[in-house]
């Protein structure tokens, strides 16, 4: 028999990414006056479609990057290779408004929500080129904030241009051989130089940069923010200042016509005295020119105040935590997505049913979409936080709120997310395994939000110090307890479950607080916040007669009996038992059967 003969599988159609959305439409109508909905709406379906044609047909051109060190005649060149693919999706990307949205703010403090929504919608589609533009976000964010006049006037406009043929796309040095989420071990040196020897030094005090940066997520960037210590090395973090540094130059012209000097993403990085010792061999992003980077004597110019740069590029990280919580939740939309197509085409029981039919198969995929209901409330709930507190409309409860947040939603949405995808992937049977779904790239792509930004136990650790050097729980709590107070009858006993959590949730984090509880404690963290949000949703939802409104209540009372909350509570529970006895001592038996407390090297 030929391929062509016998029985063919019907191929799936997705739909629009935003119009097919399960959770989007709804949120918006609630996070939107209706007067700037009825503005962007048409905007978002458009963009909608765009990513199922243009948008993948692109995708499919993006290929993985290529190095080449050497040339024929054994002189240095560095020369990156990317393919036509990827820099049309960064294109197409800087057009579309992303970053743009963010710091046009034509909607105050609503843009970072329709901003982000049209990062959701593409994120599965567009190979991680939204990544180094969320380094690029973190960058203009800190200039906006710290740079200096130059910086606000020549580099903070190219961050945030809609036009590619202006655009600066930023990467952010951090991470070094020494440690990833530690930079007290920085190796990185910066020492002063004369203006006079900078023809940019207008741009800020000039400074020569020495050392190695083991992870760069944007080589093919025009800039980065890059940390390198400015005193001595026992002063840890303290001894650290924040540089922006051109990866080629020139990076700005000082010619009559803008023209007469190409993007520096054109050139080559050893122009600025930068190496590219290798690219990157990950197991996902394959796209992104991920590399170690050699800089010897590369000019860079001081954002901030002398040894404070940890605080200065405190902007990025939130930034780019919220973009990372928004990728995971991204992978997730597409992998759902891709999973509710196939059930309406795929027949089973000899031809007779489709999937979508089936009631075990839509309870599976019921749950999966509960999970992505959830997150993505969750993020956007964070989202909106940060626009307010960009825009100055935040109120300290709110201020402190996002603070506690921001590391809960980045962990939570890429556990959550990285559970379910694989669901989605069985979902199509051995069609799902299949490189072509895509599901698998989003698996692959995605598991890095679990390390990149901060691991689980990093962020775990970072909640903690938020909820014991301020009293910034106390604010959580009040708020909890204010949505708490609104929820009508129908949704009363899980209410009160999801209102004994939230006790927990305060217990756990009354000092001393034991490490055996931090992990646990900070998923428990993102099952009670997801949880009011879906709760705060659903009371909306009723209140105003929405058409969804008997489907939101449902969403939360599931949420909260079967998501995984009541599980989360037993795990602190247990973990707070526990770390009375002797839990750590045997753990290291169980790992190095051994009860040492030193590891053997």
């Amino acid at each position: 028999m030929r391929a062509e003969e016998g029985f063919q599988q019907t191929p799936y159609t997705e739909g629009n990414p935003y119009a097919a959305d399960p959770a989007l439409p709804s949120l918006l109508r609630r996070l939107f006056p209706r007067s700037i909905l009825e503005e962007i709406e048409p905007d978002l379906r458009r963009f909608g479609d765009e990513i199922l044609t243009t948008v993948r047909s692109i995708r499919e051109r993006a290929a993985s990057p290529q190095l080449t060190q050497y040339d024929h005649w054994g002189r240095r060149v560095d020369e990156l290779h990317l393919s036509e693919g990827w820099r049309e999706l960064i294109a197409l990307s800087q057009r579309e408004g992303i970053i743009g949205i963010f710091y046009e703010r034509q909607y105050g403090e609503l843009s970072r929500v329709y901003g982000f929504t049209k990062m959701l919608m593409a994120t599965g589609d567009t190979q991680t080129v939204f990544c180094p533009l969320s380094m690029t976000d973190g960058c203009a964010r800190v200039i906006e904030l710290q740079g200096t006049s130059a910086m606000k006037a020549e580099i903070y406009p190219r961050l945030i241009s809609r036009d590619p043929s202006k655009a600066f796309v930023s990467g952010q040095w951090m991470t070094e051989r020494s440690g990833g989420s530690d930079v007290s071990r920085t190796e990185t040196v910066a020492t002063p130089e004369p203006r006079s020897s900078n023809p940019e030094s207008r741009l800020g005090t000039p400074y020569r940069l020495d050392g190695f940066k083991w992870f760069s997520s944007a080589t093919d960037s025009d800039v980065a923010l890059a940390l390198a210590r400015t005193g001595p090395p026992e002063q840890g973090t303290k001894s650290l200042s924040l540089f922006l540094v051109p990866l080629r130059l020139p990076l700005l012209s000082d010619f009559s016509k803008p023209s007469d000097l190409p993007k520096p993403s054109t050139r080559s990085a050893l122009s600025n005295s930068i190496l590219i010792h290798r690219l990157k061999n990950k197991i996902g992003t394959h796209i992104l020119p991920t590399a170690e980077l050699s800089l010897q004597h590369a000019g860079g110019y001081l954002i901030g105040s002398l040894n404070g740069g940890v605080k200065a590029i405190a902007p990025v990280l939130n930034i780019t935590r919220v973009h990372s919580a928004l990728s995971s939740v991204g992978y997730l939309r597409k992998s759902l997505s891709i999973a509710i197509s196939y059930s309406k085409v795929r027949a089973i029981h000899s031809g007779t049913q489709l999937l979508c039919d089936n009631e075990m198969h839509i309870a599976e995929l019921a749950g999966i979409s509960l999970v992505y209901r959830a997150v993505v409330h969750l993020v956007f709930g964070v989202i909106k936080l940060l626009g307010k507190s960009e825009c100055g409309t935040a109120s300290d409860e709110e201020e402190k709120r996002l603070r506690l947040l921001t590391p809960v939603v980045k962990a939570f949405a890429a556990e959550m997310a990285c559970r379910a995808m694989p669901e989605c992937m069985a979902a199509l049977g051995g069609q799902g395994y299949m490189e072509e779904t895509g599901i698998g790239r989003c698996i692959r792509d995605g598991l890095v939000e679990k390390i990149w930004e901060g691991t689980t136990s990093v962020l775990s650790l970072d909640l903690q110090r938020a909820t014991v050097s301020d009293p910034n729980l106390n604010v959580f709590i009040q708020w909890a307890n204010s949505i708490l107070s609104s929820c009508p009858g129908a949704m009363a006993t899980e209410a009160v479950a999801l209102r004994s959590a939230v006790e927990e949730l305060q217990a756990t984090y009354t000092p001393p607080i034991s490490p055996l509880v931090t992990r646990p404690a900070l998923f428990l963290f993102g099952y009670v916040a997801s949880a009011l949000y879906l709760l705060e949703h659903a009371v909306w939802s009723s209140a105003t007669s929405q058409p969804e409104r008997e489907t939101d209540v449902e969403v939360f009372k599931r949420w909260v009996a079967e998501g995984g909350l009541q599980s989360s509570v037993g795990a602190v529970r247990t973990a707070r038992a526990v770390a009375q006895g002797n839990r750590s001592k045997m753990n290291r038996a169980i790992v190095y059967w051994s009860t040492s407390t030193t590891a053997k090297l």
